[in-house]
């Protein structure tokens, strides 16, 4: 498959920490509560900063990584549920910021973005429209969250996560999914202020959730996607070498994990530190498994998301640098 490598990595996250007993002094919950059913214990949450700032920063440190200039850049695909503008596109706020002078542009696939995006640079690839992509993933969940409700409220944070990629044939299958739902999970947007509008009253600008039907999408969604990819890379279970989940919740990581057959010390997770971060949440964990130098050249790694829409991505790719 004429796709493309991973030249560089890079996050960034808000410094300020929102642990589960700081919750508990605002709704009726508490660090057990919320550990063992999620297994999140913090999460990051932005005060001073914008996204925008998070963004730039994952996008640097991945450029200072891949050793590329953002004068290089072909191309940048941003995923975001909302970024700071509803125009400019986030994309383009972030190419004026790095110095860039290359197409840019957003992409909303709510949690599965990063995997989205993936699958759409793969098609400039293929067909020779680009040798250098930014690909930056980026959410403020904290500003779509209704804070009294603690079946939600304790599952998110913010952050940002980017890579670089050059020309290679390192995608070795990729599999995505939509089913049209609203009532699982959703978020309502702006109504405006047109005068022909007819009025009513507008729904708050938060998340709702309905936690099971998530929960057994999510486990059936990723045990056929990622079923899926690796038959397509003709890839069998003792074969992978890293498996990086959405971090979303430890129990459909875990079910999902007791399914695939894939054996238990490939998987990485960080959604202890973090909780859910959409659709940065794997390439935030796919920068700190790099950094830590826990990826070698030619080891394989299975990425998988899931998410609103309902959505899903999985990619089986060789890990190259």
């Amino acid at each position: 498959m004429n796709s493309f490598t991973i030249l560089g990595t890079g996050s960034s996250v808000p410094p300020h920490r929102v642990t589960n007993d700081d919750l508990a002094q605002m709704v009726d919950t508490s660090d057990e509560w919320i550990s063992t059913r999620t297994g999140i214990r913090e999460r990051r949450v932005l005060t001073t900063q914008t996204l925008t700032d998070l963004a730039v920063e994952a996008s640097r440190r991945a450029l200072e990584q891949a050793q590329v200039s953002p004068k290089e850049l072909d191309l940048i695909i941003c995923t975001t549920l909302r970024g700071d503008y509803l125009t400019p596109a986030e994309g383009c706020v972030i190419q004026e910021e790095l110095g860039a002078s290359c197409p840019a542009f957003d992409l909303n696939a709510a949690c599965s973005g990063f995997v989205y995006a993936l699958d759409v640079a793969a098609g400039y690839y293929a067909r020779g429209a680009v040798k250098k992509v930014l690909i930056v993933s980026m959410e403020a969940m904290s500003q779509m969250l209704d804070w009294t409700d603690r079946s939600t409220c304790v599952l998110f944070g913010d952050g940002a996560g980017a890579v670089v990629l050059g020309e290679g044939d390192d995608l070795l299958a990729i599999a995505l999914t939509a089913k049209g739902n609203r009532e699982a999970l959703s978020i309502p947007h702006i109504h405006g202020h047109s005068p022909f509008l007819e009025k009513k009253e507008a729904a708050p600008i938060r998340l709702s959730m309905q936690g099971q039907e998530v929960y057994k999408f999510a486990v059936s969604s990723i045990c056929r996607g990622v079923k899926k990819a690796m038959a397509q890379a003709g890839l069998t279970p003792e074969k992978v070498d890293h498996v990086l989940f959405h971090q979303a919740n430890m129990r459909i990581i875990e079910a999902a994990q007791k399914r695939l057959g894939i054996p238990d010390d490939r998987y990485h997770n960080n959604i202890d530190q973090y909780g859910n971060t959409s659709s940065a949440s794997v390439v935030i964990l796919l920068d700190e498994v790099n950094r830590a130098g826990l990826l070698k050249r030619g080891e394989t790694l299975v990425l998988c998301a899931f998410g609103g829409g309902l959505t899903t991505g999985t990619a089986v790719m060789r890990w190259s640098r």
